[in-house]
């Protein structure tokens, strides 16, 4: 898909600092192994372009701080659709 990995890593790059996703999102996006986003973004970027480096840097560290809390959210969510089935399923609606 990409003859130089250089372009691939500043590729990750923009598209982790427009739109200020995870590692995860933009290898999903990107349809590329996160190992390969983190190895691309971590090794190759710092010794290219270390401006851009340090930019993607503040992104991926504002997400991993703000990590526990989407655990947090996510959690929640998921108990509350939980207790809306039962509720569903205590008036007989089967989904």
């Amino acid at each position: 898909m990409y003859s130089d990995v250089y372009v691939r890593a500043i590729e990750f790059a923009n598209y982790i600092i427009s739109n200020k996703t995870t590692i995860r999102a933009t290898a999903k996006k990107f349809n590329i192994a996160k190992s390969t986003v983190h190895y691309d973004l971590k090794f190759r970027l710092k010794n290219y372009n270390k401006q851009l480096y340090n930019q993607v840097r503040e992104v991926l560290k504002t997400n991993f701080e703000e990590k526990h809390i989407r655990g947090g959210l996510a959690t929640r969510r998921k108990y509350l659709n939980e207790k809306h089935m039962e509720n569903l399923e205590e008036f007989g609606v089967n989904l």
